[in-house]
């Protein structure tokens, strides 16, 4: 913030306008430009480009005053993509930051993929979002160079002007606007890029652009859309996926005060996929009196065949499971008959527990649906599967339909399931009004789509010398394709690939199965997907090894990665590795990277030094999402809880940082959820319903248990950039776990380590 920039301090109004928002990035570099000004009518200003200007493609407008205009195509959650992603673009283009407003861009196929989550937001568009900004740079000099007659190899785009630096010309970015319009839009193929040393942000420290917005609370969230005439419901869903309602009474809701209607909402058709569950909306004038209306509804089920789901016995079905032979998805050497001879065998079956997202903000949609058109405000990660969604529910032209990207309260995966925003639409409709579909934190929980529930056993076979001879591994999980396809109950590759298959090894005898697991839940993504179960089982079962061995964790770990190499399919024993949507070529399973991040989180938590010091420690290293982090923690005894974690230290090399304070706060998150999965959060079925509703039994890691530090170091790397969202959590429930042994000499196979 500059020293002359105000902020005016409000108390937070929940029922006023959000058009403080222009989709509320619409921030100038450093200062907050809606500071104390009251908000313009509409109640969501257009989140379109102008259409006079330069507009090369849908990312970058420049206007003839030389105001730029980028557009943030993904969603913000608090990752800082608004403040990552056009800073890219306008590195490339030359743009002045102070003279640059960012724009939320609506769904639109335009926008190419727009889905915010699998860490992909940089990693995957990187190449592409440089060139939107170089295409305008490269038009803008063309025009400077017609009107000087001198090459355009002789000028150069800088500080939100061309130069010509041999006469010393200079031509503001606005002034050549109308004669760059006129070009031609040059092919990507024909657009350079700038030497990355020229790129004057990446990678050093950059503003929290939509930070003002955020702590003077003028950032619009889902929740803050206030329309003309809007209503609020909220929803009486099924309690068992797959049930569905017989018969409801309604007559003591509709007597409460401010309740206006009941809707009912019919049962998904075949797999759950994205479709809202069903049940009754109650539409109230008030949050409050709908929520009064839902409580006094008598409601009548059929639950359907997911009534029997019970998760003690579903746990003995997957460790039932893990003891058969799978399908084969790795297999180098003969691990079987390795196994078969060895006289020395290390066995140990991890067990993690269903998962729900519980971002702080709850689900929430508003939506607007008249005879020809739909238009919707939600926090969605993923406004064009939105759009698909609204069309398939309304069985509407999606070119009708308009999805505006709200911020995000957090996401985690849940807000990309769009369930929430075609019943939102389905009430409107009914209603013909505006409608806002609120969703409470019992009801977030209950109606998730649950991380899958997982149980894996490893085996080893050990030498006289200790070296790892062979290496087995059984996974059994609902994979995430059941959501959308109930005869799914095998693994997927692309799940696989998540700590199974792409695991480099220097063992000659490798063997993976995956074993099946029928779903009686929604099974969804969350933050590092397969990641957890598969670093928790892995990082887990090296310190096991490590202690059969008579060595320290690192020691174990760097010797079953062996030497620096890049590896393939072939070299790992399976026929293809999805590596998260990235070529090998570009992103290769690169072990010398692993390796550094290792000896680098072993140097800088003083590894060497832990029992001189008296310090428990435990060490976990993962590769996810083409980034590679280790993690060191330290627990110490605690006399209520039984332990604490102490200090962590996590080392990332995720290729090419663009922003790197955000990397760094989003591995200080990533441990702080790391160790909410480990020590806490957990969701248990009974006649196939979740046992927890709120944060009382589904609990978070709070500020008192977070560690005192969080050591974040950021590997600098020329590389391809990497994912950032979610590396940093598979490796901290294992580091907990083999720290906890460290202190107590107790191994914990399964999650979340009881905690006092």
């Amino acid at each position: 913030m500059s020293a002359n920039a105000s902020i005016v301090l409000l108390r937070r109004s929940f029922l006023v306008s959000v058009g403080l928002a222009a989709t509320g990035l619409a921030l100038g570099w450093v200062e907050d430009a809606h500071a104390g000004t009251p908000p313009p009518a509409s109640p969501w200003p257009a989140t379109t480009l102008p259409a006079d200007g330069l507009k090369p493609n849908v990312f970058v407008h420049i206007a003839t005053s030389g105001a730029v205009t980028i557009v943030c195509h993904r969603s913000e959650m608090g990752q800082g993509i608004t403040s990552s992603l056009p800073v890219l673009i306008a590195d490339e283009l030359g743009a002045n930051m102070k003279r640059v407003t960012i724009l939320q861009g609506d769904g639109d196929a335009a926008y190419g993929d727009q889905n915010t989550d699998g860490s992909r937001s940089v990693r995957t568009i990187y190449q592409d979002m440089r060139k939107a900004g170089a295409t305008a740079r490269v038009m803008l000099i063309a025009a400077a160079a017609k009107r000087w007659r001198v090459p355009p190899t002789e000028c150069v785009a800088r500080e939100h002007q061309v130069l010509h630096e041999k006469s010393k010309r200079a031509l503001p970015f606005g002034d050549l606007v109308e004669e760059a319009r006129k070009l031609a839009v040059p092919a990507a193929k024909d657009v350079a890029l700038r030497p990355t040393a020229e790129l004057e942000h990446i990678g050093k420290p950059l503003p929290l652009l939509d930070g003002p917005g955020v702590v003077t609370g003028k950032a619009a969230y889902g929740a803050d859309v206030v329309l003309p005439g809007m209503l609020t419901a909220v929803i009486a869903r099924p309690p068992v996926v797959g049930g569905k309602l017989i018969k409801f009474d309604g007559a003591k809701a509709l007597a409460i005060k401010g309740v206006k209607k009941l809707v009912e909402l019919t049962a998904p058709v075949g797999s759950p996929a994205f479709q809202p569950r069903g049940g009754v909306a109650v539409v109230a004038e008030d949050t409050w009196s709908a929520m009064k209306g839902r409580a006094a509804l008598e409601l009548f089920w059929d639950h359907g065949p997911n009534a029997s789901y019970d998760s003690t016995q579903y746990k003995k079905q997957l460790s039932e499971s893990v003891r058969k032979p799978g399908r084969s998805v790795r297999n180098f050497g003969d691990a079987d008959a390795e196994l078969a001879k060895s006289k020395r065998i290390i066995e140990a079956e991890y067990h993690v527990p269903h998962l729900a997202h519980a971002a702080m903000e709850p689900l929430v949609c508003v939506a607007k649906v008249e005879k020809d058109s739909c238009e919707v405000w939600a926090p969605t990660q993923n406004p064009q599967a939105s759009k698909k969604e609204l069309a398939r529910a309304l069985g509407m032209d999606a070119a009708k339909i308009t999805v505006h990207v709200t911020k995000l309260g957090g996401g985690f995966g849940r807000k990309s399931k769009q369930d929430f925003v075609a019943e939102a639409a389905l009430v409107s409709r009914a209603m013909g009004a505006p409608v806002r579909v609120q969703w409470t934190r019992a009801d977030d929980i209950q109606h998730d789509y649950f991380h899958t529930v997982s149980t894996q056993l490893l085996r080893a076979s050990l030498a006289a010398d200790g070296k790892v001879t062979a290496w087995h591994h059984r996974t059994a999980f609902p994979p995430i394709p059941s959501t959308f396809d109930a005869t799914q109950k095998s693994p997927s590759n692309g799940e696989l690939g998540q700590g199974v298959t792409d695991l480099p090894l220097d063992v000659p005898n490798v063997r993976a199965e995956a074993c099946e697991a029928p779903a009686h839940v929604r099974i969804g993504w969350l933050r590092s997907v397969c990641n957890i179960f598969h670093g928790f089982a892995v990082g887990s079962f090296i310190d096991e090894l490590a202690q059969a061995k008579k060595v320290d964790t690192k020691t174990a770990l760097l010797e079953l990665l062996g030497p620096a190499r890049v590896e393939t399919p072939s070299t790992l024993g399976v026929k293809k590795i999805e590596n998260y949507g990235m070529s090998t070529d570009i992103h290769p399973i690169d072990v010398g990277r692993m390796r550094n991040v290792v000896e680098r989180v072993a140097k800088i938590s003083s590894w060497a030094n832990r029992q001189a010091e008296g310090k428990s420690l435990g060490m976990a290293c993962h590769r996810s999402f083409n980034a590679c982090v280790a993690v060191v923690v330290s627990v110490v005894s605690h006399p209520r809880r039984g332990f604490a974690v102490d200090e962590a230290w996590l080392v990332v090399d995720a290729g090419t940082v663009i922003n790197p304070d955000r990397v760094r706060s989003q591995m200080e998150g990533a441990v702080v959820f790391g160790m909410s999965i480990a020590m806490h959060s957990s969701i248990t079925m009974k006649a196939g319903v979740p046992e927890q509703s709120n944060f009382h039994d589904y609990r978070l890691i709070r500020m008192p248990e977070t560690p005192k530090r969080i050591t974040v170091d950021i590997i600098p790397s020329s590389a391809p950039p990497g994912g950032i969202g979610e590396p940093g959590v598979p490796p901290v429930a294992a580091a907990i776990a083999n720290a906890v042994f460290a202190l107590t000499g107790v191994r914990h196979r399964e999650l979340p380590i009881p905690v006092g």
